[in-house]
């Protein structure tokens, strides 16, 4: 710990949890001072056919000019239709059409936040038949028309792939390197539905051995890359996030022997 806080360096927040002002807002102004934040939205919904929502977008540029945050991201996915928000990430069929829908709000909101952002990948739990453009590519392809960046969340890729049947090794590979600006790390609960096990991104306990292997699998794929400890649920002590975030730096120290500062991962807030 230091005078101010666990010793990580950076923090990753969700920014609609401070869009009110109050405390919250007062929170993270404090913590602005000590630590780097990012901001990872949840609610841009970026894959949105009717267009994005100006309200919100508005608030999120207010409170990303008055944080500087040192980094902004949102996910692939859509969250509103119509003028109602239905308070989760839902899936996107992966096509041509997805693919210029999605690029064009991107193009928007980077325009309104004057920086590019990343995207990160989702969890998945069932798979259009008419997706025509594996997600890898589809994230490379929106980066080239963008220059947007990816958050490649290795929890979110085990889980689709267990859920999927493919090899999240093999696909591992597939993802633009040049484009992954971070990457996440989180622990996920296994349920039995109906006779079929499921993986569920529930962010609810320790990354699993499976994730610190393909996390170490991606580090020495793309070398090393700032990254997070995701806990959102069944809060542990402080101690126990700071000292999961602890294993993570040891994997990237481990991948940056050359490199005199290397990046600390942080438990989300």
């Amino acid at each position: 710990m230091t005078d101010h806080g666990p010793a990580v360096g950076w923090i990753e927040v969700h920014p609609e949890n401070y869009l009110g002002g109050g405390p919250a807002r007062r929170t993270l102004e404090r913590l602005r001072t000590d630590y780097p934040i990012s901001l990872h939205a949840v609610g841009l919904s970026l894959g949105s056919a009717d267009g994005l929502g100006e309200r919100n977008l508005d608030r999120l540029v207010a409170l990303a000019n008055a944080i500087e945050p040192a980094a902004l991201s949102d996910h692939l996915s859509w969250s509103s239709f119509d003028g109602t928000y239905l308070a989760d990430l839902l899936p996107l069929p992966l096509t041509e059409e997805s693919l210029a829908v999605v690029a064009a709000n991107l193009d928007q909101v980077q325009q309104r936040f004057g920086r590019p952002i990343m995207i990160e990948n989702p969890s998945a739990y069932l798979a259009f038949r008419h997706s025509t453009i594996p997600e890898p590519e589809f994230l490379a392809e929106l980066g080239r028309r963008t220059g947007c960046g990816v958050l490649l969340d290795l929890n979110n890729l085990y889980v689709s792939a267990c859920n999927l049947g493919y090899d999240a090794t093999t696909a591992l590979g597939d993802y633009p390197a040049e484009r992954i600006g971070e990457l996440h790390l989180a622990g996920h609960s296994v349920r039995d539905v109906d006779g079929a096990r499921i993986r569920i991104d529930d962010h609810g306990s320790a990354v699993p051995a499976a994730v610190w292997d393909l996390y170490e699998q991606a580090l020495a794929a793309f070398g090393p890359r700032p990254t997070l400890i995701e806990w959102d649920t069944s809060l542990p002590e402080l101690s126990r996030l700071v000292a999961e975030s602890h294993l993570a730096e040891q994997r990237l120290k481990a991948a940056t022997r050359s490199v005199q500062t290397p990046e600390h991962s942080v438990a989300n807030s």
